[in-house]
């Protein structure tokens, strides 16, 4: 039974995740992927932080969010590296999550190392392949300069999913936390009154 649960809860992750994902590319486009991101589905991450399934649920969900990410934004078989390196980078933030549970701000800093320091090695790769060589706002070319290319990234990701782990996935670490606090002291109450 209790693997039957553990399925369920990260199968319910995976679909959340995709979800938040896609639906944050079809509202947010460029500021969802490219080399500034805000990808606001990256909040879920704090799920990791609560239960194990999240791990395995929330890279799922990064997995298939990409895959679709790829179709929508075109980006042919180069965005398979997002598939995959994208894929990793949530894999590896949700099991630091997961292995600092104890210490919130701790454990949501895994995604924002893993997503400022993997993404960026090979988000310049699309970009390039795409056509896109310049900073975002600026008229600053990058073409053929991927150490910069890629430095820019690491501080554009990281600051991006520095603020949704700790402005939208803080909050909502402590709601879920609280929630799951109130519902175990109505369980206890509802069995001691029987």
């Amino acid at each position: 039974m209790k693997h039957t649960s553990s399925v369920a809860q990260a199968g319910m992750t995976a679909a959340l995740y995709a979800a938040a994902t896609v639906i944050a590319l079809l509202f947010l486009q460029g500021l969802a992927w490219g080399p500034v991101q805000f990808r606001i589905s990256e909040a879920l991450t704090v799920l990791a932080v609560l239960y194990a399934p999240a791990v395995p649920g929330l890279a799922i969900g990064c997995c298939i969010a990409n895959l679709i990410a790829m179709v929508i934004n075109g980006t042919g078989a180069l965005g398979l590296l997002d598939v995959v390196f994208g894929s990793l980078a949530t894999l590896l933030g949700a099991l630091w999550c997961w292995k600092f549970r104890s210490r919130e701000k701790l454990a949501l800093l895994g995604p924002v190392l893993a997503n400022a320091l993997i993404v960026p090695a090979y988000l310049p790769i699309i970009l390039q392949g795409m056509g896109f060589y310049t900073i975002p706002f600026t008229d600053i070319n990058l073409d053929g300069m991927y150490i910069w290319m890629y430095l820019f990234g690491v501080v554009s990701t990281g600051i991006g999913e520095a603020l949704v782990m700790y402005v939208l996935g803080l909050p909502l670490l402590k709601a879920l936390k609280r929630y799951q606090l109130s519902r175990t002291t109505q369980t206890k109450q509802h069995v001691q009154a029987h």
